[in-house]
């Protein structure tokens, strides 16, 4: 059993209830992940009173809800700050200049990747990937992006949250929301944000534009699976006369 307060417990019940009734009957247990983004939009982590909820209202042992808790690095299991700052320093963000943005903040911030500062406001991350690679260098607020950076960008949008400044995501949202919100909105709430602001810019359609400028298009669908099943007829009687 979890450990929430009644009125906290309620809450939670009622909204993990719209989340199971997003899946048909008899496969409700894969609502296990929008789940712990809900009770980690509640502690700020997944904790052990988390866990032993998703168990119970999905039927799971907590061993199970553990098991998928701790697989995947977005949920947290131990106090997260109010803003989790995720630094790519895969390939290209590396090349680009990912490294030396993350070494300048955990500098600054004196903390490491999944470390917290004292004051409670800032988790650092090193990222693999932040699915941004044609706007790298690229940093993530909250999972918000902030394109392009610098060492010395990164180093004023940290000072802006210690500061306690609006943040402004290059893409999405028109301020970025803090971690516990952000974590309601994956848990399938929204917040009536979630039309702010493009979310494809331009370098990510540079292939379509330049595609429409000189009229190519993809091979009609029909033409394709005809070249495809004349070389499968093809291959089949070179096979053939090969016997």
């Amino acid at each position: 059993m979890s450990k929430y307060s009644p009125e906290v417990e309620e809450r939670l019940r009622r909204e993990a209830q719209q989340i199971m009734d997003r899946y048909p009957k008899g496969h409700q247990q894969s609502a296990l992940i929008p789940m712990l983004h809900l009770v980690q939009s509640e502690d700020g982590f997944v904790s052990a009173d988390g866990i032993a909820f998703c168990a119970q209202m999905l039927e799971l042992s907590r061993s199970e809800v553990s098991a998928v808790a701790t697989f995947y690095t977005q949920f947290k299991r131990h106090p997260a700050g109010k803003y989790n700052v995720g630094i790519c320093t895969n390939a290209l963000c590396a090349v680009l200049g990912g490294d030396a943005i993350y070494e300048a903040v955990s500098s600054q911030l004196g903390i490491g990747t999944d470390e917290t500062t004292e004051d409670g406001k800032i988790t650092l991350e090193a990222i693999e990937c932040n699915a941004a690679c044609d706007y790298a260098p690229v940093v993530m607020v909250n999972w918000e992006f902030f394109d392009n950076q610098t060492p010395q960008s990164a180093l004023d949008l940290v000072e802006d949250i210690k500061a306690d400044r609006p943040l402004h995501p290059t893409r999405g949202p028109e301020v970025c929301p803090t971690f516990k919100e952000n974590e309601h909105l994956l848990a399938g709430f929204l917040d009536g944000h979630q039309h702010e602001g493009p979310s494809a810019g331009e370098p990510s359609t540079l292939g379509l534009r330049i595609a429409r400028q000189k009229g190519w298009k993809a091979p009609d669908n029909q033409q394709a699976i005809a070249a495809a099943e004349a070389e499968r007829a093809k291959a089949e009687k070179e096979g053939e006369e090969d016997k």
